[in-house]
């Protein structure tokens, strides 16, 4: 015992004592639990974090060595992921007992403002990033995420238009709605001149111009501007018919007019075109080249009335009653 005694107190065996301590080893009677749940004591819990944090940073330190093989990497990185663990296991208990919150779920960002790949779960450090398989893995991420940027960027491109790439400001300036003109001019003639060959007309007479209804001439803006003041005008005359007529009959009569008048009009504008087509075309007269008349609504109406009185007349009295 006297001989033990005297160990203990020599100064070689003291300054292992410390040495180990610094290192974090400690003795036998001096170990850090396996369960950080055994632990019960808030100091202690603290003095066991702190030194699995002093291995961490000797470990990490020791995995920049250039001299290390692959093997003695991929164990360090492994050891220091283990570490890691344990001590999160502390912190937890250090919460648990009432202590400070040391777990801090920050992500890491790089220079550009993104989480840099491969700091949840298993981490990587110092030269673990650049064994074969990793390189892979962190080659793979970053093509991937530049391939993500790249559609973005792409079809970026093609988001928040205004009207110009939808061609709704193509007629402003007038240029295309004269190309057109002069395209349907050229349409014209060339059809013009294939009827006369095929009906045996002479060549000698005149091209007649091309009929335009409306004002291709004028621009989109004009054309939107015209339409819409003479939508408002309908728009007022329909209104005040409403307030002048509150009768049913009356309003439909009233309504009936603005289209009588545009069925004359039409059937003037067609036979207009029947006579300069039947002036070119000798066996024809206009009324052959005139549309066909579609029975207005009374007309039908009176029609369908008929019939009906003549199915009751015919199933009361029978055929002899008509």
């Amino acid at each position: 015992m006297a001989r033990n005694e005297e160990k203990a107190q020599s100064m070689l065996y003291r300054f292992r004592e410390a040495q180990a301590a610094e290192l974090g080893l400690g003795t036998r009677s001096d170990r850090r639990p396996r369960m950080a749940s055994a632990c019960k004591s808030l100091r202690d819990c603290e003095r066991w974090r702190g030194e699995i944090l002093r291995e961490i940073s000797r470990k990490v330190s020791k995995i920049q060595d250039a001299g290390l093989t692959d093997y003695e990497v991929r164990d360090l990185n492994d050891e220091i992921n283990k570490l890691l663990r344990e001590k999160r296991h502390w912190e937890n208990q250090i919460v648990a007992l009432g202590g400070a919150n040391y777990r801090r779920n920050v992500a890491m960002l790089d220079d550009a403002g993104k989480e840099v790949p491969g700091t949840k779960g298993y981490k990587y450090f110092g030269r673990a990033k650049d064994l074969p398989g990793v390189r892979d893995l962190f080659q793979g991420k970053k093509k991937e995420e530049e391939e993500e940027n790249q559609a973005l960027a792409y079809y970026k491109k093609f988001t928040n238009q205004g009207p110009t790439y939808y061609g709704d400001l193509d007629e402003v300036d007038g240029a295309l709605l004269e190309y057109e003109k002069e395209a349907e001019e050229e349409d014209w003639e060339e059809a013009y001149s294939n009827v006369r060959e095929a009906l045996g007309l002479p060549s000698d007479a005149p091209i007649p111009k091309l009929a335009n209804s409306g004002h291709p001439s004028l621009p989109l803006s004009s054309r939107d501007t015209q339409q819409g003041s003479a939508m408002k005008r309908k728009t007022t005359d329909k209104a005040d018919v409403e307030m002048l007529a509150p009768d049913e009959n009356s309003k439909r009569a009233k309504s009936a007019v603005p289209a009588t008048a545009a069925s004359v009009v039409n059937d003037d504008q067609a036979r207009i075109h029947a006579q300069a087509a039947a002036s070119y075309i000798p066996f024809l007269d206009t009324e052959s080249l005139l549309p066909p008349k579609m029975p207005t609504r009374p007309e039908i109406e009176n029609v369908l009335l008929e019939l009906r009185k003549k199915a009751l007349v015919e199933e009361y009295f029978g055929e002899e009653g008509t």
